[in-house]
């Protein structure tokens, strides 16, 4: 049998892969001309169909990896460290999102601008695991079967509902928390229906657990991913009509006419699989520690294309303005960039907190000088002054 504690690697891979075309799919998309983007152009066109592969594969196995750490543990509900370290996490995504929308002219001004308010994957992984964590802790203490159903539950929820939700502006609710449900303020991804691939996720990570002590077993699992993966890409949306021609429920017609979310469900399974297929080989360090510091990536390439707290990035330079034969390179470039500048922080992060909190410290140490004097000083003049007017005798 193999070790039921060991690591995953072929995830870290696939996290790897998702943020490298995260980084050139943000890159070409902001900064391509729109002249060249042509539907009929079959490189533009297989381009487009994979970026839209990143998000789902990205929320996917994050759930996958979140709870893979969390079940496992031998402690339950609360006594489980991963539930802290997963609050935590989840928070903590959710203030780099807000913080990476920041921008330091505003603030000089008095004045948050909309684009803070709005919604990105950060903030919806954040609530994901979250949401994850809230769903161990409600079903904890029932049988073992409850927590994964309840998991699918949501991600068939969310998907097949999803032609009833997407319209609503949720106007009801005040903007910033409205941001979570829809784009019509301008959020990149909403809530819903993105939680339904971390959820999703989550139920695999649970089914891979249970058997993935056995012998053999990736030469089960494989086939079953494909297998999956090829029905839901082919096969999913014909069997919406037809559900709609037996029932005449005109929800399964709506599907049927804008299936992405199984569709792109189906790309993650297959993904899955050819991961899983060559996962002996994926298992050099540089492409694993690219798989373990997606969260610094993503931070260092935002501030790089977007200008983080100044608004000067790529972005405001060259917005849809690049020919292919620029971008294209350019988008390479990009990925080394934010990646080398990633690594390297990943490689001394210990050296550069400790020299970010010493800072920190002498400033505090030359601030409490600072005001210790400077109130000497005041008190002093002070004193001379009513020693002057008469109120204080020598």
């Amino acid at each position: 049998m193999s070790n039921p504690t060991a690591r995953l690697y072929f995830l870290d891979a696939i996290r790897a892969w998702a943020i490298l075309m995260m980084l050139q799919g943000h890159f070409i998309d902001g900064l391509l001309d729109n002249a060249f983007r042509d539907d009929s152009n079959i490189f533009f066109s297989v381009w487009k169909y994979f970026r839209g592969i990143t998000a789902p594969v990205f929320f996917t196995v994050s759930g996958f990896v979140f709870t893979f750490l969390l079940i496992r543990s031998s402690e339950k509900g609360w006594s489980n460290p991963r539930v802290k370290k997963g609050i935590k996490r989840g928070v903590e995504l959710l203030a780099i999102g807000y913080l990476l929308r920041m921008n330091l002219f505003g603030l000089f001004k008095g004045e948050l601008y909309d684009s803070f308010f709005l919604v990105d994957v950060l903030h919806c992984i954040g609530l994901s695991l979250l949401t994850i964590i809230g769903v161990y802790l409600m079903t904890i203490k029932k049988r073992k079967w409850i927590f994964p159903s309840l998991l699918l539950s949501i991600t068939l929820i969310l998907f097949i509902f999803e032609p009833l939700y997407k319209p609503n502006s949720f106007e009801i609710l005040p903007q910033f928390i409205a941001n979570y449900f829809t784009k019509t303020n301008g959020s990149v991804f909403t809530i819903i229906p993105w939680l339904g691939y971390a959820t999703i996720g989550s139920f695999l990570s649970i089914l891979f657990t249970k058997y993935q002590a056995y012998k053999n077993v990736y030469r089960y699992i494989i086939p079953i991913c494909i297998a999956t993966g090829a029905a839901l890409l082919f096969l999913s949306s014909d069997m919406f009509y037809s559900l709609y021609e037996l029932t005449n429920i005109t929800l399964f017609k709506s599907i049927f006419a804008n299936n992405y979310l199984f569709i792109r469900l189906g790309d993650v399974f297959l993904v899955f699989s050819v991961f899983m297929i060559f996962r002996n080989l994926l298992m050099h360090p540089t492409i694993l520690k690219l798989g373990q510091s997606t969260l610094t990536i993503y931070i260092v390439h935002f501030i790089i294309l977007y200008g983080t707290f100044t608004g000067l990035g790529l972005y405001r330079y060259f917005h849809h303005s690049l020919h292919p034969w620029v971008a294209v390179p350019g988008a390479i470039l990009f990925m080394l960039t934010s990646t080398f500048f990633s690594l390297r922080y990943e490689a001394h992060k210990e050296e550069i907190k400790a020299f970010v909190s010493n800072g920190i410290s002498t400033t505090k140490i030359y601030l409490e000088q600072f005001t210790i004097d400077a109130f000497e000083v005041i008190r002093s003049l002070t004193e001379r002054i009513l020693r002057v007017l008469g109120f204080i005798k020598n």
